[in-house]
């Protein structure tokens, strides 16, 4: 009896140890992408770009996570978790530093393109090691702990990106990221452990059908559905949060780490609470309320006219919270779908299709998004609408994969 509450603790203890390395991984990349959209006002007077032209900054991220996650996702599962891991950990920090030394907006796009290549499929690479790593009795709390990385970056690493931009110029806050990120490379080596999925190398043919296979599996294209359509509705929006602050509710540059900061804080709250109610109440039960419940927000942040800083970190605040709670029950979902010998590529896939949706939804967002280099944003509150009607699509598409699996 002794023995095996010894055995318990010291895998839960190693279980914890994975989690805060893949959780620090995902900060480092998460940063690297969400540190673009504060800085949106400074890149639009540097460079002298509109909304359109910003969000081909932000989207040549998504785009090329996803095309080169789509084609990545056809060896994922035939390389040990840690190498495959290691080596996009490796692209994604060289990438970031041609971010940090990028002359003109053309260095920057072409930066933005490589940082993506290699850390889209970084971010399947962690979720796929903790759907490999952490049992499904306590995957959704783990699952909460590594989404929160978002809030986490926007707690930790974007104001202190912004403060360090301030002091110094937009390119030190890639300097900061690409420093932190090679402390955490050196960490993941030492204490990550190796996972081989496959003893056997399939042939490129083998290997070809095999993928078209999982392409073809009906329940493997819904739960891709599901994170692509909260993907999209989620990056109509979030790119222009910071420019709508400053050009229309009236923030200063100055006061916008405020707005990430607080939003920041409860989130990582909000995340693990959404995380334990997942493994006590139910995936599909915690996924149907929160996503319900971001109708609310959407619609008051991309609405929000001139008021009090204290009113505009209430409507971001409740944004985030609600908007990134979204994806630790619909991550937990869909990781029951996928059997684990195919948990690598389906990862791969789903975080291919996710990117290109979100790449999609910041290019339309720029087009629909009025303005110049400037004066007001316009037309904020119609990507809202389609942020509203991306919810009510995606809480349908989880009933339909709950149905299937009978979860709870």
């Amino acid at each position: 009896m002794n023995t095996l509450l010894t055995d318990e603790k010291e895998t839960l203890k190693k279980e914890r140890l994975y989690i805060i390395i893949l959780s620090a991984i995902q900060i480092v990349h998460i940063l690297d992408f969400v540190i673009m959209m504060p800085l949106g006002p400074r890149f639009m007077r540097v460079f002298h770009i509109n909304t359109t032209e910003f969000s081909t900054l932000v989207s040549a991220y998504t785009f090329s996570a996803g095309i080169v996650g789509f084609f990545g996702a056809l060896y994922a599962d035939h390389f040990d978790r840690k190498k495959f891991l290691l080596f996009n950990f490796t692209g994604f920090i060289v990438g970031t530093y041609m971010c940090a030394v990028a002359p003109n907006f053309a260095g920057l796009l072409i930066a933005r393109i490589v940082a993506g290549a290699f850390g889209g499929v970084l971010n399947a690479c962690v979720l796929s090691m903790v759907a490999d790593l952490i049992p499904f009795q306590r995957r959704g709390m783990a699952m909460g702990v590594v989404m929160s990385s978002f809030s986490i970056a926007s707690v930790l690493g974007v104001p202190l990106g912004l403060y360090i931009a301030q002091i110094f110029d937009w390119h030190a806050a890639f300097y900061l990221i690409v420093a932190i990120a090679s402390i955490f490379w050196i960490l993941s080596f030492i204490f990550l452990p190796s996972i081989k999925v496959r003893k056997t190398q399939l042939t490129i043919r083998e290997n070809l059908k095999n993928f078209k296979r999982i392409l073809s599996q009906k329940d493997y294209l819904e739960s891709f559905t599901l994170t692509s359509i909260l993907g999209f509705g989620i990056f109509m929006i979030v790119p222009f949060i910071a420019t709508y602050m400053v050009r229309n509710v009236g923030l200063t540059e100055a006061q916008l780490p405020f707005i990430y900061l607080v939003g920041g804080i409860c989130t990582i709250v909000s995340a693990r609470l959404i995380g334990r109610a997942c493994d006590k109440i139910g995936s599909y039960k915690v996924f149907k309320f929160v996503a319900f419940l971001s109708i609310f927000p959407i619609f008051f942040l991309t609405n929000l006219p001139q008021v009090p800083l204290a009113l505009a970190l209430a409507c971001s605040s409740l944004f985030m919270m609600s908007g990134s709670g979204r994806f630790i029950p619909a991550m937990t979902i869909i990781s029951a779908v996928v059997k684990p010998e195919e948990r690598g590529t389906f990862m791969s896939l789903e975080n291919a299709a996710r990117q290109l949706s979100s790449g999609l939804a910041s290019q339309i967002a720029g087009l629909i998004i009025g303005g110049g280099t400037a004066s007001a944003i316009t037309n904020y509150n119609v990507v809202g609408y389609i942020g509203i009607a991306t919810s009510l699509v995606a809480i349908y598409i989880a009933f339909k994969i709950k149905t299937k699996f009978n979860l709870r």
